[in-house]
């Protein structure tokens, strides 16, 4: 245990630059790149979960009391989802695509060939740390990358858990974890990698980006926000309610970047919503929810702090109409609904990430489009119930997000056809499918030609002919073509 302690307290800059080495060596020599290394990794991390499942529970149980079905469902089952479509598409997706070209370059062919970056880093998050820590890396596998990971040291479970199975399952001398805080993250963000890709929070987002730009790294951002729900009246509310529920409580109670931030709804339709959250509310998590084991606690005790500063603050905490009950000793809090939460309280201002759902209260349902633009940040996720035509499509065209969903809440996540990413301060670039695929890849545009039909065209002396010519070809008009081959000038 000692040398353990030993080996993690003396991991600094030159051992983070000695790492980078050897996996640079590693890719250099073509051993991620080829098929074959990249099927066998892939199979490698389905069989590590086909056989340490219970462990893997285990530790998300014991970072954040983490209930079986989410483990199980939504890091496990989903993890494993991306690595059988990798399977199943990669040899696809590794191909070059054929491009067209033009008669600029007749005769010539064109492809876009998908090539590996080359040694990339994935800082990954706490709520969900086994999908979000591989799921990024699945990616960087299917497209040839050599890899470090570094695990949320707020989950330490799962990170030692991490650790262990990615050493003892994939190839060493291409993919590596390095566990640690702030000053192993600290030694790794000062060497150049191809590309970075970070989970968490804006403000690291920040450190992550400014350290990249040193080296010209680019990275891939995912972040969170305030992400809203909008709840339209003539709906069916039972379900509307549950939905939401399951996309907040039931999704790592509230710690997860796409779970409902807040809820709009019009002033007369609120009672009514309220009434069914609280009826949904004691039907999935009892009378007292403080001992359900199918809610999630608090990561830490300064989460906790901080989502009590929130309900603490004078102008909220008479606004909470459901639940608040807390229990530091456990660091469980209850699901908590609150109505008509001024919006320049505290828990209007950040990002919630917990189990505390403010409602905002508007005269129509039409002005939430303004409560939401006016923030002025754009959020991960946005949300819409309703039944009406026009309002859908109103709010796709005016609301700008990471992603849409309407009449469900996180759900569009498990859909690998979908790019699944930030804009603005929610975040950079996309993943999941494909897309993390092209995430870890660069486009590379190769143009082929032959030796044949070479022209003076290019070459000087340069007449007014060339001039022409070359100007109706780049247009790519035929008739432009005939008049300059003819001599004519534009009518």
């Amino acid at each position: 245990m000692g040398s353990e302690v030993e080996r993690k307290a003396i991991f600094d800059k030159e051992s983070a630059k000695e790492l980078v080495k050897e996996l640079r060596a590693s890719f250099v020599a073509g051993k991620t790149k080829s098929y074959e290394w990249r099927r066998t990794q892939l199979n490698s991390m389905l069989r590590m979960m086909e056989e340490n499942e219970p462990q893997i529970v285990a530790a998300l149980r014991d970072d954040l009391s983490k209930p079986e079905l989410e483990s199980s469902i939504y890091e496990i089952a989903m993890l494993k989802n991306s690595c059988r479509l990798a399977l199943k598409e990669m040899k696809h997706w590794m191909k070059p695509e054929k491009a067209k070209t033009s008669l600029t370059t007749f005769p010539s062919s064109a492809e876009i060939v998908s090539e590996p970056l080359g040694v990339v880093l994935v800082i990954s998050a706490w709520n969900y740390p086994f999908l979000l820590s591989l799921d990024p890396v699945v990616g960087a596998i299917a497209a040839g990358n050599a890899i470090v990971l570094k695990p949320s040291e707020i989950a330490p479970a799962m990170s030692s858990l991490l650790a262990k199975l990615v050493a003892d399952y994939l190839d060493s001398s291409c993919i590596k974890v390095v566990e640690g805080a702030v000053p192993e993250t600290s030694a790794l963000l000062e060497q150049k990698w191809d590309k970075i890709f970070y989970t968490g929070n804006g403000r690291i987002a920040r450190i992550v980006m400014a350290a990249a730009a040193k080296h010209l790294t680019p990275v891939v951002l995912e972040l969170g926000g305030k992400s809203p729900a909008i709840v339209d009246s003539g709906i069916n509310l039972q379900v509307a309610t549950r939905r939401i529920i399951a996309g907040k409580w039931g999704c790592n109670n509230g710690q997860a970047c796409i779970s409902p931030d807040y809820i709009i709804t019009e002033k007369n339709y609120a009672q009514k919503l309220v009434d069914s959250f609280k009826c949904e509310l004691e039907r999935f998590y009892g009378k007292n929810p403080l001992e359900s084991k199918d809610l999630s606690r608090i990561v830490n005790s300064n989460h906790f702090a901080r989502l009590s500063k929130l309900l603490d603050e004078d102008k909220v905490s008479s606004k909470i109409v459901h639940g608040g009950e807390r229990d530091k000793t456990n660091l469980k809090i209850a699901p908590t609904i609150l109505l008509d939460v001024p919006q320049d309280s505290l828990i209007m201002n950040e990002e919630i990430f917990g189990p505390l759902l403010p409602i905002i209260l508007i005269d129509k349902v039409e002005d939430s489009f303004d409560v939401i633009n006016s923030s002025g940040t754009k959020p991960l996720a946005a949300y819409l119930f309703t039944n009406d035509k026009k309002l859908k499509e109103k709010f796709v065209a005016t609301v700008s997000a990471g992603g849409l969903v309407v009449n469900d809440t996180t759900v569009h996540l498990a859909e690998h056809t979908l790019p699944f990413g930030g804009v603005g301060d929610s975040g950079m670039g996309a993943y999941h499918g494909k897309f993390s695929f092209d995430a870890f890849s660069h486009k590379k545009a190769v143009l082929y030609r032959g030796f044949a039909g070479d022209s003076s065209l290019r070459y000087p002396p340069y007449t007014r002919g060339k001039i022409r010519l070359l100007q109706a070809l780049l247009g790519g008009s035929i008739l432009g073509i005939i008049r300059a081959l003819l001599g004519w000038s534009k009518a």
